[in-house]
């Protein structure tokens, strides 16, 4: 089984514009995404994708792996399907340009629902985090998931969900981070197929797999790190890098 990482990197993003090429103590965060990444040598290559000169200059100038994407996308999937479509691979592992905190044993937990998926029943599949704060769970900005008995994803949404509608029931929240393994196959279908209402609503591109019919599986990880979306979330990694 040949797997890949690829980490897509747009420059521009709306909330945080620029936000890939600012300082981490003493390097870039796109950087320090790719660095960890390669450090867990899980991957038979590590590629960053990337619509800006910018961040190719910044990947290439240090000796990676970059490529530049041909096309304007909506999402970071979108990117990836462009950049593998050629290449001859099985799982391909979308790691957010923005998760410079991404960890070997998650990954490895990650890569392993493949291994283990000897009935191909699997799509694609993602980390998850248990969270308890409540600010958290009603912050539109964190993505919750709610699960089957199985761990395969239900859905995905910015409000609390499930909601707790009676007192005493043991609800477990979980918050979704945004890093993807993918079939190959699964990856190009949803390349060719088009937005629909619930990820439109939700600004979310994992719903589009969901409403296609596809089977996301969940994997629980301990670690969170920081996603860097806002400058606020920025200082916070600064602290926790340190």
């Amino acid at each position: 089984m040949k797997i890949i990482s690829m980490i897509p990197a747009r420059y521009s993003a709306s909330r945080f514009p620029g936000k890939l090429m600012q300082d981490l103590n003493g390097k870039t965060v796109i950087l320090r995404t790719y660095e960890a990444t390669v450090a867990t040598k899980l991957f038979d290559d590590v590629i960053v994708v990337t619509d800006s000169t910018i961040i190719y200059n910044e990947i290439e100038s240090h000796g990676g792996k970059v490529m530049m994407s041909k096309k304007e996308h909506e999402c970071g999937s979108d990117r990836i399907a462009e950049a593998v479509k050629d290449l001859d691979i099985d799982v391909v592992v979308n790691v957010q340009g923005d998760e410079p905190f991404t960890d070997t044993e998650s990954l490895r937990k990650l890569i392993g629902v493949f291994k283990e998926d000897t009935n191909n029943e699997v799509d694609l599949a993602s980390l998850m985090v248990h969270i308890t704060d409540k600010d958290e769970i009603n912050n539109p900005n964190t993505v919750k998931v709610v699960l089957d008995n199985f761990n395969f994803a239900l859905y995905f949404s910015r409000s609390p969900i499930p909601y707790p509608r009676d007192e005493g029931i043991n609800v477990k929240y979980y918050k979704h981070k945004g890093v993807y393994a993918f079939r190959k196959q699964a990856l190009l279908d949803f390349y060719r197929l088009p937005m629909l209402t619930l990820e439109a609503s939700e600004k979310l591109e994992q719903l589009r797999y969901l409403e296609y019919g596809k089977r996301i599986k969940m994997v629980e990880t301990t670690v969170e790190g920081v996603e860097i979306d806002t400058p606020e979330d920025l200082a916070r990694a600064k602290k926790l890098w340190k």
